[in-house]
């Protein structure tokens, strides 16, 4: 991995004053309602134009946020994901939960010069369980047109006081006001970890009577924030986001100061404490006799863990939820045959244990949930587990909930830079990036006809980690998977297969017949060698500065091979010469290689990268060598007859 910069938590501590008043819920003005775009940002779908998030502890350490969100809707017909809400309430099944209050949902439109509200009823919302831990209020804004203000408030009150949840300041959207405010008992102390390159215009940090007893206030109040921009290759936009949590660190009681900052070691005493983790672990009777015996006889550590991993795929099916702990435990897992992340984990931790494999599990966060803060311990980021074990000083990673991975080929979503090794006695954060190197080939062998026309066979093929990743996309709705290669190849094809291979490889294929490749003039047959596989733009084209890292899953080859054939007595003139370029460093190499034999040519170019992420100063090198790629593979062969 190529050195990788984290942004460091800015901790606001001491008293900055404001004279600003925060939780001042402005009255919705006549201009805003009747304003057709904003002021400032005039081609915004949308803007908020008022978010207040404020975070209330009582002195029993009950917590309650309450939200207030006011957007101004410009184009109804791309801010759907405004107009559509979603609030999530957690469950932890042992008697601890949360609730939802007071919510309240209107739109307001300016019609025959006054202001209309119409209210979200009771019978438009419902309520839906995601899993057994979440339960979820849906509800859409009725009556939304262009030029509609939509507002919504709630409260939601919970047990779970340790931390509050990261509130993004920046938005896809400009936003005019946002503000986090945590008013906290005195006896409860909270570190704030600040994240990203926003800074508050109004703060206020300081203790103060409030609610009738001494509390501590944090207080933070933007203005006039940019839509934050999603970058391309980037797993996680919202990393990038600036945001603030609140992290409980000590508690006062009876006089005497508790410290209750804890670190990884901690996480890990609580993890093997666990019933539905460490508890399962120590069920090793469950798994003897298990296996076939021919296992233990193999003769290498390597060789084990390949055969119990394929045991785990064959017989155990994941069921689509991930957490960091077991749901049913690993006897129902082994009954029923189905679980979670974690069952499915830690049973194959378990297995090879069983076989003399020294495994451990590694807890982690997926990449959806956000990159593991190592800096800020947390039980709260962890929802994923998988299994691990050194041999000859290397170590490598398991993954049973797929049925196609393989040694250190785990599932994509848990590529998420860091994870921790929880054995018994010690917690260790690794790195978890994919190690190897995969490729992706587009193969297209094409015959042209005397009128210009062409018709040939086109092959798309994946290995290892993009394999994965492609034939989970295409399990995952293989209607919207091949959707894409119809909204990419707008010419005729037909026999379209999309097959995971026999060795891991994932491929799609297709016959085409065409008559858009070619500029015919006169005796002469003009086209780009390469065919449908050039493009005129490249990716890496983002006018403002990066913000981050570039992320690839996987260091990777990518190589497309065109071979056209001609007819008889016609010939090739104007053949483009092949042609190397690389950066200082050789980490990122192009090449365009070109054999002709007779009346075929091949073309065959290959993009090498050599990390799986690289840090943002590396984006204006991509550029740089993208843009002579494109140049380069914009030159023109021309067929003649003779």
């Amino acid at each position: 991995m190529k050195k990788f910069i984290l942004i460091i938590p800015i901790l606001l501590n001491g008293i900055l004053l404001s004279q600003h008043k925060f939780l001042n819920i402005p009255k919705l003005s006549d201009e805003d309602l009747k304003s057709e775009k904003s002021e400032k940002y005039p081609d915004a779908p949308a803007e908020v134009l008022y978010r207040s998030i404020h975070f209330l502890i009582d002195y029993n350490g009950f917590l309650t946020k309450n939200v207030v969100d006011r957007v101004k809707i410009y184009n109804k017909n791309n801010a759907s994901e405004y107009l559509d809400q979603k609030i999530t309430l957690y469950d932890d099944g042992k008697g601890l939960y949360e609730t939802l209050s007071n919510l309240k949902a209107n739109t307001y439109n300016f019609e025959n010069g006054k202001k209309v509200t119409t209210k979200v009823e009771r019978n438009e919302k419902y309520n839906s369980t995601e899993d057994k831990n979440y339960k979820v209020t849906k509800f859409a804004f009725s009556g939304v047109k262009d030029g509609s203000v939509v507002e919504c408030s709630y409260s939601v009150y919970t047990p779970f006081m340790g931390s509050t949840p990261r509130v993004l300041i920046e938005d896809k959207i400009p936003v005019r006001y946002v503000e986090f405010v945590l008013d906290t008992p005195k006896p409860f102390g909270y570190t704030i970890n600040y994240k990203g390159d926003v800074s508050p215009q109004h703060r206020l940090v300081e203790e103060a009577n409030m609610y009738g007893s001494p509390y501590f206030t944090y207080r933070f109040g933007y203005d006039d924030i940019p839509a934050f921009k999603d970058e391309k290759y980037v797993q996680n936009n919202d990393n990038y986001k600036t945001g603030v949590k609140a992290e409980i660190n000590s508690v006062m009681n009876n006089g005497v100061l508790k410290s209750l900052a804890i670190s990884w070691k901690d996480i890990r005493k609580r993890l093997y404490d666990h019933d539905d983790f460490g508890g399962q672990l120590s069920k090793d009777h469950l798994v003897k006799g298990l296996l076939p015996a021919a296992i233990n006889d193999l003769p290498s550590n390597l060789e084990k863990a390949r055969q119990v991993l394929r045991y785990v795929q064959q017989n155990y099916t994941w069921n689509k939820e991930d957490n960091v702990v077991t749901d049913k435990g690993i006897r129902n897992l082994i009954s029923t045959k189905v679980g979670n992340s974690a069952e499915i984990n830690l049973l194959l931790t378990m297995l090879l244990r069983s076989v003399g494999v020294k495994a451990e599990p590694v807890v982690l966060s997926t990449i959806k949930r956000g990159v593991l803060l190592a800096y800020n311990p947390s039980v709260n980021q962890l929802n994923y587990v998988l299994s691990s074990f050194e041999d000859n000083g290397q170590l490598y990673l398991l993954d049973g909930t797929l049925k196609q991975s393989e040694i250190n080929l785990i599932s994509p979503k848990a590529l998420n830079y860091h994870g921790i090794i929880m054995t018994k006695d010690e917690a260790k954060q690794i790195n978890i990036l994919y190690p190897d190197v995969s490729q992706n080939t587009y193969a297209v062998d094409a015959k042209m006809n005397p009128d210009g026309t062409f018709e040939g066979r086109f092959i798309d093929r994946d290995n290892k980690l993009f394999a994965l990743v492609a034939n989970e996309k295409y399990l995952e709705d293989k209607e919207k998977f091949s959707k894409t290669y119809r909204d990419a190849y707008k010419f005729p094809y037909s026999n379209i297969t999309h097959q995971l291979q026999e060795n891991g490889d994932f491929e799609t294929s297709f016959d085409f017949s065409a008559d858009t490749f070619a500029d015919v003039i006169g005796n002469k047959i003009v086209f780009n060698p390469l065919l449908f596989l050039y493009t005129q733009n490249h990716d890496f084209n983002q006018t403002e500065p990066r913000r981050a890292p570039l992320e690839f899953y996987s260091a990777f080859d990518r190589v497309k091979k065109v071979t056209i054939t001609l007819p008889e007595n016609y010939v090739f003139e104007n053949v483009p010469k092949s042609k190397k370029f690389r950066t200082e460093d050789s980490a990122l190499q192009y090449s365009y290689l070109v054999t002709q034999e007779g009346n075929k040519l091949t073309i065959e170019t290959t993009v090498k990268v050599d990390d799986p992420v690289f840090p943002k100063e590396y984006y204006p090198a991509f550029t740089q060598i993208f843009d002579n790629i494109t140049k380069q593979e914009a030159q023109v062969v021309t067929a003649v007859k003779n």
